[in-house]
Protein backbone atom coordinates (compact mmCIF):
# COMPACT_ATOMS: atom_id res chain seq x y z
CA UNK A 1 0.00 0.00 0.00
CA UNK A 2 2.83 2.35 1.07
CA UNK A 3 4.63 1.17 -2.24
CA UNK A 4 1.49 2.20 -4.12
CA UNK A 5 1.55 5.45 -2.43
CA UNK A 6 4.76 6.39 -3.25
CA UNK A 7 4.53 5.15 -6.86
CA UNK A 8 1.39 7.55 -7.07
CA UNK A 9 3.56 10.61 -5.60
CA UNK A 10 5.97 9.80 -8.13
CA UNK A 11 4.28 9.73 -10.89
CA UNK A 12 2.19 12.52 -9.95
CA UNK A 13 5.88 14.69 -9.39
CA UNK A 14 7.46 13.15 -12.64
CA UNK A 15 4.33 14.73 -14.21
CA UNK A 16 5.20 18.29 -12.68
CA UNK A 17 8.35 18.23 -13.37
CA UNK A 18 8.03 17.03 -16.77
CA UNK A 19 5.78 20.30 -16.93
CA UNK A 20 8.46 22.47 -15.47
CA UNK A 21 10.60 21.02 -18.42
CA UNK A 22 8.12 21.73 -21.12
CA UNK A 23 8.25 25.21 -19.75
CA UNK A 24 11.67 25.68 -19.64
CA UNK A 25 11.92 24.70 -23.57
CA UNK A 26 9.39 26.66 -24.19
CA UNK A 27 11.44 29.77 -22.92
CA UNK A 28 14.46 28.42 -24.42
CA UNK A 29 12.48 28.90 -28.18
CA UNK A 30 11.11 32.01 -27.18
CA UNK A 31 14.90 33.05 -26.27
CA UNK A 32 16.21 31.52 -29.51
CA UNK A 33 13.22 33.24 -31.27
CA UNK A 34 14.43 36.82 -29.63
CA UNK A 35 17.98 36.19 -30.72
CA UNK A 36 17.06 34.86 -34.51
CA UNK A 37 15.35 38.33 -34.69
CA UNK A 38 18.33 40.66 -33.17
CA UNK A 39 20.57 39.26 -35.80
CA UNK A 40 18.20 39.69 -38.71
CA UNK A 41 17.99 43.25 -37.24
CA UNK A 42 21.92 43.52 -37.23
CA UNK A 43 22.41 42.20 -40.74
CA UNK A 44 19.55 44.40 -41.91
CA UNK A 45 21.55 47.94 -40.69
CA UNK A 46 24.59 46.02 -41.57
CA UNK A 47 23.03 46.72 -45.09
CA UNK A 48 22.18 49.36 -44.72
CA UNK A 49 25.71 51.01 -43.47
CA UNK A 50 27.30 49.15 -46.75
CA UNK A 51 24.87 50.90 -48.96
CA UNK A 52 25.57 54.91 -47.17
CA UNK A 53 29.27 53.75 -47.74
CA UNK A 54 28.72 52.91 -51.45
CA UNK A 55 27.12 56.32 -51.61
CA UNK A 56 29.85 57.98 -49.81
CA UNK A 57 32.30 56.32 -52.21
CA UNK A 58 29.65 57.80 -55.25
CA UNK A 59 29.73 61.31 -53.90
CA UNK A 60 33.88 60.84 -53.37
CA UNK A 61 33.98 60.20 -57.41
CA UNK A 62 31.91 63.13 -58.09
CA UNK A 63 34.12 65.43 -55.80
CA UNK A 64 36.82 64.02 -57.68
CA UNK A 65 35.57 64.33 -61.22
CA UNK A 66 34.79 67.65 -60.73
CA UNK A 67 37.85 68.35 -59.62
CA UNK A 68 39.49 66.73 -62.55
CA UNK A 69 36.96 69.28 -64.61
CA UNK A 70 37.85 72.28 -63.35
CA UNK A 71 41.67 71.70 -63.50
CA UNK A 72 41.42 70.98 -66.93
CA UNK A 73 39.33 73.71 -67.47
CA UNK A 74 41.73 76.18 -65.77
CA UNK A 75 44.25 74.46 -68.12
CA UNK A 76 42.46 74.80 -71.23
CA UNK A 77 41.63 78.84 -70.36
CA UNK A 78 45.52 79.24 -69.33
CA UNK A 79 46.64 77.69 -72.56
CA UNK A 80 44.21 79.77 -74.04
CA UNK A 81 45.70 83.15 -72.50
CA UNK A 82 49.16 82.49 -72.86
CA UNK A 83 48.42 81.66 -77.07
CA UNK A 84 46.86 85.18 -76.76
CA UNK A 85 49.10 87.06 -75.35
CA UNK A 86 52.00 85.24 -77.16
CA UNK A 87 49.93 86.07 -80.51
CA UNK A 88 49.65 90.20 -79.77
CA UNK A 89 53.51 90.25 -78.54
CA UNK A 90 54.46 88.61 -81.58
CA UNK A 91 51.77 90.90 -84.12
CA UNK A 92 52.52 94.24 -81.75
CA UNK A 93 56.02 94.11 -81.17
CA UNK A 94 56.45 97.95 -83.01
CA UNK A 95 54.02 99.42 -80.30
CA UNK A 96 55.08 97.40 -77.25
CA UNK A 97 55.54 99.90 -74.83
CA UNK A 98 52.14 101.03 -75.06
CA UNK A 99 50.49 97.62 -75.57
CA UNK A 100 52.72 96.66 -72.25
CA UNK A 101 50.76 98.82 -70.37
CA UNK A 102 47.20 97.96 -71.91
CA UNK A 103 48.20 94.21 -71.65
CA UNK A 104 50.06 94.20 -68.41
CA UNK A 105 46.62 95.79 -66.80
CA UNK A 106 44.31 93.55 -69.08
CA UNK A 107 46.59 90.33 -67.47
CA UNK A 108 46.24 91.86 -64.34
CA UNK A 109 42.67 92.33 -64.38
CA UNK A 110 42.21 88.30 -65.97
CA UNK A 111 44.19 87.20 -63.08
CA UNK A 112 42.68 88.74 -60.23
CA UNK A 113 39.04 87.50 -61.89
CA UNK A 114 40.41 83.86 -62.32
CA UNK A 115 41.75 84.09 -58.91
CA UNK A 116 38.34 85.40 -57.37
CA UNK A 117 37.02 82.55 -59.53
CA UNK A 118 38.90 80.15 -58.66
CA UNK A 119 38.80 81.19 -55.01
CA UNK A 120 34.71 81.04 -55.40
CA UNK A 121 35.04 77.61 -56.30
CA UNK A 122 37.24 76.30 -53.65
CA UNK A 123 35.03 78.15 -51.44
CA UNK A 124 31.72 76.12 -52.58
CA UNK A 125 33.80 72.96 -53.31
CA UNK A 126 34.78 73.12 -49.48
CA UNK A 127 31.45 73.95 -48.41
CA UNK A 128 29.89 71.32 -50.28
CA UNK A 129 32.45 68.40 -48.76
CA UNK A 130 31.83 70.16 -45.40
CA UNK A 131 28.16 69.66 -45.89
CA UNK A 132 28.08 66.47 -47.55
CA UNK A 133 30.77 65.06 -44.76
CA UNK A 134 28.76 66.46 -41.89
CA UNK A 135 25.49 64.91 -43.28
CA UNK A 136 27.01 61.56 -43.70
CA UNK A 137 28.72 61.76 -40.66
CA UNK A 138 24.95 62.12 -38.88
CA UNK A 139 23.45 59.67 -40.62
CA UNK A 140 26.13 57.05 -39.57
CA UNK A 141 25.80 58.85 -35.63
CA UNK A 142 22.45 58.09 -35.95
CA UNK A 143 22.29 54.81 -37.31
CA UNK A 144 25.14 53.76 -34.97
CA UNK A 145 22.40 55.20 -31.93
CA UNK A 146 19.74 53.16 -33.26
CA UNK A 147 21.82 50.07 -33.29
CA UNK A 148 23.42 50.65 -29.85
CA UNK A 149 19.82 51.21 -28.46
CA UNK A 150 18.25 48.23 -29.91
CA UNK A 151 21.01 45.94 -28.53
CA UNK A 152 20.13 47.39 -25.39
CA UNK A 153 16.55 46.61 -25.63
CA UNK A 154 17.30 43.46 -26.67
CA UNK A 155 20.05 43.08 -23.53
CA UNK A 156 17.33 44.07 -21.32
CA UNK A 157 14.64 41.72 -23.08
CA UNK A 158 16.97 38.58 -22.52
CA UNK A 159 17.47 39.69 -19.19
CA UNK A 160 13.74 40.00 -18.11
CA UNK A 161 13.42 36.54 -19.89
CA UNK A 162 16.72 35.12 -17.68
CA UNK A 163 15.27 36.89 -14.20
CA UNK A 164 11.61 35.70 -14.95
CA UNK A 165 12.62 31.91 -15.84
CA UNK A 166 14.88 31.87 -12.41
CA UNK A 167 11.77 32.98 -10.76
CA UNK A 168 9.30 30.51 -12.39
CA UNK A 169 11.83 27.79 -11.24
CA UNK A 170 12.23 28.80 -7.88
CA UNK A 171 8.37 29.02 -7.49
CA UNK A 172 8.25 25.39 -9.29
CA UNK A 173 10.61 24.38 -6.49
CA UNK A 174 8.46 25.98 -3.93
CA UNK A 175 5.62 24.53 -4.61
CA UNK A 176 7.12 21.23 -5.12
CA UNK A 177 9.07 21.55 -1.81
CA UNK A 178 5.28 22.72 -0.08
CA UNK A 179 3.41 19.87 -1.76
CA UNK A 180 6.33 16.91 -0.98
CA UNK A 181 6.18 18.81 2.78
CA UNK A 182 2.44 18.26 2.68
CA UNK A 183 2.26 15.11 1.60
CA UNK A 184 4.76 13.75 4.09
CA UNK A 185 3.11 15.18 7.09
CA UNK A 186 -0.13 12.56 5.73
CA UNK A 187 1.80 10.03 5.03
CA UNK A 188 -0.83 7.46 6.31
CA UNK A 189 -4.16 9.07 6.24
CA UNK A 190 -3.74 10.91 2.87
CA UNK A 191 -3.78 8.69 -0.18
CA UNK A 192 -3.41 10.59 -3.95
CA UNK A 193 -5.48 8.83 -6.68
CA UNK A 194 -6.11 10.10 -10.49
CA UNK A 195 -9.39 9.64 -12.12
Amino acid sequence: MEKEHMGILLEDINGKFNLVLEGHDVLLQEIKEVKQDAQEKFEFLSSLIYEVNKRVDKVDKKIDDVDKRLSAKIDEVDKRLSAKIDDVDKRLSAKIDDVDKRLSAKIDDVDKRLSAKIDEVDKRLSAKIDDVDKRLSEKIDAVDNRLSEKIDALDNKIDAVDKSLGEKIDAVAVDLAAHRADTESHKKRYRVSEE
